[in-house]
C-alpha cells in the first residue's frame, strides 16, 4: 500500500509542475496532500493513521522536512547557504551597472578579426561573468541583448549565435562561485554523514570488526572544496566551446565570419581593454583566491565580492564624470595601507598590538569604509540601481530558500512511503556494480533536466541517491567529484528543451526573426560538448580531486603526515624514493655511525645508536611490504569474483531477513480476518524458503578462501605497521637530540636567574622564594631536555612550600639550598655537553637528518613539505578500490 501513496506523491508533484503551479509550493503541497491522504486512508480502513507508512507516522514525517531544513540555520557546519544572497547581490550589481555590457563590447572588438572571434569573445565574457556572478538568467539576458544583434549584423548563423549565447550563459552553473555548487555542498554534507554511517555498518556486518579504520571513511566536502573542484572542469568546458567555435568557423566561414575592427589597436584601445578587463579579473582573483589560499571562507569571500561589485558599480555608473574613479582609488589605497601596516606592526587589539600600528590600521579602515559608503551612495542615487539590486537579490534568495524548505518536506514524504529503500534496492540490485548505478543516476538527472530546474534536482534527487553511491567502497569516490559531476550534468538542464531556462531567457530578448527551432538546433552541439566534458571528468577524477587535495595539504591547517588517510599514498611516494635513492640513504646512515657520541649523555646516546640500526632495518621492512603486497595483489585476482558474488548474496540475505521481520510485524497487527492471515503466513513461508535458497547458494569454499585472503590482508597491514613504528623509532631519537642541542642558547639564558636563587632562598621568606623557584622552573620547562635540572628544583620548591616554623623553617631552607646545588651542578654539566656537541657533533647530525628527513622521518614532520604534498595530492586524487576490505 505504501507503493500506491508513493506513486500518488510523484503524480501530485508532476501534475502541479506541469500545470505551471509555482515550484516553491508544488513540492511541499504534494507532500502534505499525500501524507494527509495516507493518514485518512489508514484511519478509515485500518483504524491506525500510521498503517500505510513505511515507518513512523504522519506527524513525524510532516515535521521532518521543516526539522531537516532548520538545521541549515542552527548547525554551524552547514552555514554555507548564507553565501547565496551575497553572490546573487554581486552578480546582479555587475549586470545592472553595465559592467557586463562593457566586457562584451570590448572583447568583441579585441577578438573580432579572428575567424569565429565574435563567438569566442562571447564565450570568454560568459566565463568571466560566470566567475563573478554565477547567475544564468542575468548573464544570458545581458549577452542576448548586446551580442545577438551584433552577431546578426555580421551575418553569423542564427543557430550558432543563439547556441553560443545560451551555452556561455550557463557556465555560471559550474565555474565558481556558483549557487548550484553551494546548494550541492550543503546537500552533500548530510549525504556524506549518511554514507559514512552506512559504510561503518557494512564494515562491521561483513568483517565483524567493532570499528572501521578511519582511512576507509567517506571524505566530506564543503563549498570551498566544491569551488576548487569545479574550477578545472569549468575551464575545460570553456576550452571545448572555443575549440568548437574556431573549428566551425574554419569549416563554414560564412556561418561565423571574422569581424574587422573599424578602429585601431592603439594605446587608447589598450587602456580601454585594461580598464574594462582588469577590475573583473581582480574581483575574480580576490574572491576565488581568498578561498583557494584559505584566507577567507566562502561566506567571507561572498561578502568581499558584494563589496567589490559595489565599488566597481560606483565608478561605472559615474562614467564620464570628474572623479568617477575616486572611491575605487581610495578603496585600493586604503587596502594597500592596511596590508603595509599589518606587515610592519602587530595590530591585534586584544593582544600585544602596537598602538601606532593599531591607530594607522584604524585610519586606513576608516578611509576604506568611506570609499565603500561613497560607492553605495552612488548606486543608491544613480538610476535607483541599489534598490533594484536589493529587490532582485531578495526575490532570488527567497525563491531558493523556499524551494529548499519544500524540497526537504518532499524528500521526507518520499522516505515516509519507503521510496528511499526502493531506490536503494533498485540501484544496488543492478548488475555491473557502481558504474552502472552511477550511469543510471546521471541519466535520470539528465532526463529530469528537460523538465525541472537545477535547484529541484539538487535538493530532491541528491539527498536520495548520494548516500547510496558515496558509501560504495568499490568506487570510493569523493563527495567533491560526485558533486561536480552532478553540477556538470545539471548544467545541461538550462539548454535542453522543452523547459531549458536559458532558451526561455534568450527567447525573451531575441528578435522575431530568430525562430525558436533555430535556438533548439543551435544548443544541440553545446549539449554534446557538455556531455563530452562530463565523460572526460568521469574517467579522469584527478581533474576535480587534485586541486582541493593540493590546497588542503599545503594550507596552514593541513593534516599532519601521520594522518591515517595519507599513509597509503605517502608510503607509495616514500618507497619510490627508497628505490631511487637507497644508496644515498645507506651511505648517510653509515656516515652517521662514525660520529663521536662520547659527549652525549647515556640515555640520548643509546637511543641514537639504536636508531641507526632501526634506520638500516627500514630497507628490509620495505622489502617485506613489497612481498606481502605482491601476494595480496596476486591473491585478489582469483578472490575478487568470489568476494563480489558472496557479498551480493549476503546483501540479498539481509534484505530477505528484513522482509521476514516486516511480514511478521504485519501479521501481528493484521485485523482483516483469516484470509489475510493465511496470505501473510504464506508470504512468510515463501520468504523463509528464499532465505534458505540464498544461504545454500554461498559457495562451499567461501570460508576457507575468505580466511586465506584476510590472512594476506593482515600480513600486509602488519608489515606496514612494523615499518611505520620502526621509521618513527629511527627518527625520533635523532629529532630529540637535535632539539636538545639546539636549545643550548636558551639554556644559557637560565644561568643568571638560576644563580640568583641561592640568595633569594636564603634571604626571602619561604613563600616568596618558592615563587622565584617557580618562575625559573617555568622557563626550564620550555627548554627541551632540561628534566635533570628541573627535578631538584621541584624538590626545592616543595620544601619551601611546607608549613614550618623555627628550626623546621631553617631545615626547609637548608634542604632547598641543597637541592638547588644539585640543580646547578646538573645545569653546568648539561650546558657544557650541549655547547660541546653543538660545536663538534651538530653539523654531522644535521647532514644525517637532512638525508632521512623526507623518507624515514617524513611521518614525524609537523607538515608535509611542498614536493611531497604535491606527490601525495596526485596520488590521492585517484580513488582507490577498498571493497576487498569490506
Amino acid at each position: 500500500m505504501e507503493l500506491v501513496f508513493l506513486v500518488l506523491l510523484v503524480l501530485f508533484m508532476a501534475s502541479a509542475l506541469a500545470s505551471g503551479y509555482p515550484v516553491a509550493f508544488a513540492l511541499p503541497g504534494s507532500a502534505i496532500l499525500t501524507i494527509g491522504l495516507a493518514s485518512l486512508t489508514g484511519y478509515l480502513f485500518a483504524g491506525n493513521v500510521s498503517a500505510y507508512f513505511h515507518s513512523g507516522g504522519p506527524i513525524q514525517w510532516l515535521s521532518a522536512g521543516v526539522t531537516n531544513f532548520r538545521g541549515v540555520y542552527w548547525q554551524v557546519e552547514r552555514d554555507t547557504l548564507i553565501a547565496i544572497p551575497l553572490f546573487v547581490f554581486m552578480g546582479i550589481m555587475l549586470q545592472r551597472s553595465k559592467i557586463a555590457e562593457d566586457l562584451l563590447v570590448t572583447m568583441a572588438q579585441l577578438f573580432g578579426p579572428v575567424p569565429g572571434g565574435l563567438g569566442i569573445s562571447v564565450v570568454f565574457v560568459g566565463a568571466l561573468l560566470a566567475a563573478t556572478t554565477g547567475i544564468v538568467g542575468a548573464t544570458v539576458v545581458a549577452m542576448g541583448l548586446i551580442s545577438l544583434p551584433a552577431m546578426m549584423r555580421n551575418k553569423y548563423s542564427n543557430s550558432l549565435s543563439t547556441g553560443i549565447i545560451a551555452a556561455s550563459g550557463t557556465l555560471g552553473q559550474i565555474i565558481p562561485p556558483s549557487i548550484v555548487l553551494i546548494i550541492l555542498a550543503d546537500q552533500l554534507g548530510s549525504a556524506v554523514d549518511q554514507a559514512g554511517t552506512a559504510r561503518k555498518v557494512l564494515y562491521k556486518t561483513t568483517t565483524g570488526a567493532f570499528s572501521m579504520p578511519s582511512e576507509y571513511s567517506v571524505a566530506s566536502t564543503s563549498a570551498g572544496n566544491m569551488f576548487l573542484g569545479a574550477l578545472v572542469p569549468g575551464l575545460l568546458l570553456v576550452a571545448l566551446y572555443m575549440v568548437f567555435i574556431l573549428g566551425y568557423a574554419m569549416l563554414r566561414p560564412k556561418a561565423a565570419p571574422a569581424v574587422p575592427f573599424e578602429g585601431s589597436y592603439n594605446r587608447d584601445f589598450a587602456a580601454k581593454v585594461m580598464v574594462t578587463l582588469v577590475p573583473p579579473l581582480t574581483l575574480i582573483f580576490i574572491v576565488l583566491g581568498s578561498i583557494i589560499m584559505g584566507i577567507a571562507t566562502v561566506n567571507q569571500a561572498g561578502a568581499i565580492g558584494a563589496v567589490g561589485a559595489t565599488v566597481m558599480a560606483g565608478y561605472r555608473l559615474q562614467a564620464g564624470h570628474r572623479g568617477a574613479f575616486m572611491p575605487a582609488v581610495l578603496a585600493i589605497l586604503s587596502l594597500i595601507a592596511i596590508g603595509v601596516v599589518m606587515h610592519y606592526y602587530p595590530t591585534n587589539i586584544k593582544g600585544n598590538g602596537d598602538p601606532l600600528g593599531i591607530a594607522l590600521a584604524l585610519a586606513a579602515v576608516a578611509v576604506f569604509l568611506y570609499a565603500v559608503g561613497w560607492s553605495v551612495w552612488r548606486t543608491y542615487k544613480i538610476e535607483n540601481t541599489l534598490h533594484g539590486v536589493m529587490v532582485e537579490t531578495a526575490k532570488t534568495t527567497a525563491l531558493v530558500f523556499t524551494i529548499l524548505i519544500g524540497a526537504a518536506m518532499l524528500t521526507a514524504s518520499f522516505r515516509a512511503f519507503g521510496g528511499e529503500e526502493l531506490v536503494k534496492e533498485f540501484l544496488t540490485g543492478l548488475p555491473g556494480g557502481f558504474w552502472v548505478q552511477f550511469i543510471m543516476v546521471m541519466s535520470v538527472i539528465f532526463v529530469l533536466g528537460f523538465f525541472i530546474d537545477f535547484i529541484e534536482i539538487s535538493v530532491v534527487v541528491v539527498p536520495i541517491v548520494a548516500p547510496i553511491l558515496l558509501m560504495d567502497p568499490s568506487a570510493n569516490i569523493t563527495a567533491v567529484w560526485f558533486g561536480v559531476m552532478i553540477g556538470l550534468n545539471i548544467q545541461t538542464s538550462f539548454l535542453t528543451p522543452p523547459f531549458g531556462f536559458a532558451l526561455f531567457y534568450l527567447r525573451g530578448v531575441s528578435p522575431p526573426s530568430v525562430k525558436t527551432i533555430e535556438m533548439y538546433r543551435g544548443v544541440i552541439p553545446f549539449i554534446i560538448l557538455q556531455l563530452i566534458g562530463l565523460s572526460v571528468v568521469a574517467v579522469t577524477p584527478q581533474l576535480v580531486n587534485y586541486l582541493p587535495d593540493r590546497i588542503a595539504l599545503l594550507s596552514e591547517t593541513a593534516p599532519p603526515p601521520r594522518n591515517p588517510r595519507l599513509q597509503y599514498c605517502m608510503e607509495k611516494h616514500v618507497f619510490d624514493v627508497y628505490s631511487r635513492e637507497g644508496d644515498k640513504i645507506r651511505a648517510a646512515i653509515a656516515e652517521a655511525r662514525k660520529l663521536d657520541l662520547t659527549v652525549v649523555p647515556g640515555e640520548l646516546k643509546s637511543g641514537l645508536t639504536a636508531s641507526f640500526d632501526k634506520a638500516q632495518k627500514s630497507f628490509g621492512l620495505i622489502k617485506a611490504i613489497g612481498r606481502t603486497e605482491k601476494k595480496l595483489d596476486a591473491g585478489s585476482i582469483s578472490y575478487r569474483p568470489l568476494h563480489t558474488q558472496v557479498r551480493r548474496l549476503e546483501k540479498r540475505i539481509r534484505k530477505t531477513k528484513v522482509r521476514i521481520r516486516q511480514a511478521r510485524q504485519a501479521l501481528s497487527r493484521n485485523s482483516s480476518g483469516d484470509l489475510g492471515n493465511t496470505q501473510q503466513k504464506a508470504e512468510i513461508s515463501a520468504l523463509r524458503a528464499e532465505l534458505k535458497s540464498l544461504q545454500a547458494s554461498i559457495p562451499a569454499n567461501w570460508k576457507s578462501e575468505y580466511k586465506k585472503f584476510t590472512a594476506l590482508q593482515r600480513a600486509d597491514t602488519n608489515a606496514r605497521r612494523r615499518y611505520r613504528r620502526n621509521a618513527d623509532n629511527a627518527y625520533e631519537p635523532l629529532q630529540e637530540l637535535l632539539t636538545v642541542i639546539n636549545a643550548a642558547d636558551a639554556l644559557a639564558q637560565i644561568k643568571v636567574p638560576l644563580s640568583k636563587l641561592q640568595s633569594q632562598i636564603a634571604d626571602k621568606p619561604r613563600k616568596d622564594a618558592a615563587q622565584d623557584v617557580k618562575h625559573v622552573l617555568s622557563k626550564l620547562n620550555r627548554i627541551a631536555g632540561s628534566r635533570r635540572i628541573a627535578k631538584p628544583l621541584r624538590l626545592a620548591r616543595r620544601a619551601l612550600r611546607r608549613r614550618a616554623t623555627g628550626a623546621a623553617d631553617a631545615a626547609a631552607k637548608k634542604k632547598a639550598l641543597g637541592e638547588l646545588a644539585k640543580s646547578v651542578a646538573a645545569y653546568d654539566r648539561d650546558l657544557a655537553w650541549r655547547q660541546q656537541a653543538r660545536a663538534q657533533l651538530l653539523p654531522g647530525l644535521q647532514r644525517y637528518e637532512k638525508a632521512i628527513r623526507h623518507t624515514i622521518g617524513l611521518r614525524l614532520q609537523p607538515r608535509l613539505p611542498k614536493k611531497q604534498a604535491l606527490e601525495i595530492a596526485s596520488c590521492s586524487a585517484v580513488p582507490r578500490d577498498i571493497s576487498l576490505y569490506f
